[in-house]
């Protein structure tokens, strides 16, 4: 198929579509590099809704992965830590641990979307699909977790990059 008789216009086209397509590529571990924050609700079976705020720091651990600490305030309920380490496999797979978690974390990076499952205690599985907005700077995380088959808890974050 032939471009069109204005090939310069095309060519700008071609080249701001493929510059946003670049954009809107995820890299996890540069996006948690450093400070962030993230406000959302968390759902809990038979529970009301309860507003959700995360404040995150980042570093790099020395090996091409990130550490990643948390402060988690649910509700009311006094405030949480929990800390993340993840290292990449390959350009579009990582692995490693949570605090929160029973086993090992296993993501995988598609485009502007990062997929995260784990096992949680007493018998949760969960799995969260983060994905990153227009301008590189939040990410709408959207987190199910599951026992049985069964939903029991969803959260809707909203998480900025400082």
């Amino acid at each position: 198929m032939d471009p069109p008789a204005d090939r310069p216009r095309y060519r700008a086209t071609l080249l701001f579509a493929a510059a946003a397509l670049a954009a809107a590529s995820l890299d996890p571990l540069t996006f948690f590099t450093g400070r962030s924050h993230g406000t959302g609700t968390i759902r809990i079976l038979f529970k009301r809704t309860q507003p959700l705020h995360v404040t995150s720091v980042g570093r790099p651990d020395g090996r091409g992965g990130i550490v990643l600490d948390q402060v988690v305030r649910q509700g009311s309920e006094p405030p949480k830590t929990r800390r993340w380490v993840l290292s990449p496999n390959s350009p579009t797979t990582l692995t490693g641990t949570l605090t929160d978690a029973s086993g090992p974390v296993s993501g995988s990076v598609a485009g502007n979307a990062l997929s995260l499952a784990y096992r949680m205690k007493g018998g949760l599985s969960a799995r969260q699909t983060l994905t990153l907005q227009p301008g590189g700077r939040v990410l709408l995380n959207h987190m199910t977790v599951r026992k049985l088959g069964l939903t029991v808890a969803t959260i809707e974050e909203r998480i900025v990059k400082d």
